[in-house]
């Protein structure tokens, strides 16, 4: 029986990046704590605070306060100042975890990730079945994580960068058109271009009857609802013809059946319509993802993206880091005759399909 020789340097190596990676894992649970209780916005000013005062700013108990702040501290995500034993979150930090609103936020990542990560029984259960796990059996906190993740891009780059690289779509809105959000969850872009495009209007479908729920309400609250309605549906079955833009962000390749997705989205388009593709970043090769951004995304894909796929009709499972190649595959297999890569970003694709 041959004997492998240990490098003990590499050993070593290891054991310290799985140290690290311990302790990120904990810092994710510390980060939504800081996010749910207001911490890191108690500090967005930028300027030196004792625990004490913290626990003051956000009414909590300074003994939980001051061992957060020493876990922030340890991992760099506040400042430690020992003479005069305050602490500091640099305004570079703030901007990413105490403003939604800030083009840079990610407190919305860490709730995701808490999100996915309770799920980790059903997930492993469904690894000795090949059963899947719905996008519904997942604690709330990956909902919200998510809209509140996908929200700055999509505030950022869908009104004034996205669909103004699409052939012809900018006018037509402008001029009145007919559009269908597929797999809209909370509603966010569907509202975000009914507020662009005033003479527009937006039919958001997905089938998570809660999340529906949730976007007839901020509809109502953003005084689009007349204009932005909201339906429980399939991506294969929703009703409505003679659509102008079709339009789906982050969610192809969530589907159990892309291919028939697809098929009704050609058959829904005007002649002359669009379908506007958002779909995570990723190469061709599973090399090409083998980085920090994709060892993100493969792990969503793993937790949540396969597994919901796996949980519905069709069992495609094409991942997050499913690639353009093969999303231009599917999406050309549901009769579309162009395809293309009309803008991206540093997390993003936004394919572009004509009929």
């Amino acid at each position: 029986m041959a004997t492998t020789t240990l490098d003990e340097a590499k050993v070593e190596a290891f054991l310290g990046k799985i140290v690290d990676e311990a302790g990120a894992a904990m810092n994710a649970a510390l980060v939504r704590i800081g996010d749910e209780l207001g911490l890191y916005r108690a500090m967005a000013d930028s300027q030196p605070v004792s625990a004490a005062t913290l626990a003051e700013r956000t009414q909590t108990h300074e003994r939980y306060v001051r061992e957060w702040l020493n876990a922030q501290a340890a991992g760099g995500f506040v400042l430690y100042e020992p003479a005069d034993d305050r602490y500091t979150l640099p305004a570079e930090h703030a901007v990413a975890l105490a403003d939604d609103h800030s083009p840079f936020a990610q407190a919305g990542l860490f709730q995701a990730v808490t999100g996915a990560i309770r799920a980790e029984e059903r997930v492993i259960e469904a690894f000795r079945t090949g059963d899947g796990v719905g996008w519904h059996e997942h604690h709330h906190g990956l909902f919200h994580g998510v809209e509140r993740l996908f929200g700055v891009g999509y505030r950022a780059r869908l009104v004034g960068d996205w669909i103004p690289a699409l052939d012809g779509v900018e006018a037509r809105l402008r001029a009145g058109a007919r559009v269908a959000d597929i797999g809209c969850g909370h509603g966010l872009s569907t509202i975000l271009m009914a507020q662009a495009f005033p003479d527009a209007s937006f039919d958001g479908y997905d089938v998570h009857a809660e999340s529906i729920d949730i976007a007839r309400r901020r509809a109502d609250e953003a005084g689009v609802a007349d204009r932005a309605r909201f339906s429980v549906a399939r991506a294969d079955d929703y009703p409505g013809h003679g659509y102008d833009l079709v339009t789906c962000f982050d969610a192809l390749h969530d589907m159990g059946d892309p291919l028939g997705a697809a098929r009704h989205v050609h058959a829904s388009l005007a002649a002359d319509g669009t379908w506007m593709i958002v779909e995570p970043l990723a190469g061709d090769r599973i090399e090409d993802n083998l980085h920090a951004l994709g060892r993100l995304y493969y792990g969503f894909s793993t937790l949540v993206c396969t597994p919901g796929s796996l949980s519905q009709h069709g069992r495609m499972g094409l991942g997050t880091q499913a690639g353009q190649a093969r999303l231009t595959e599917v999406i050309a297999g549901g009769g579309f005759r162009s395809v293309r890569r009309a803008a991206e970003t540093e997390i993003n694709i936004v394919l572009e399909a004509r009929p």
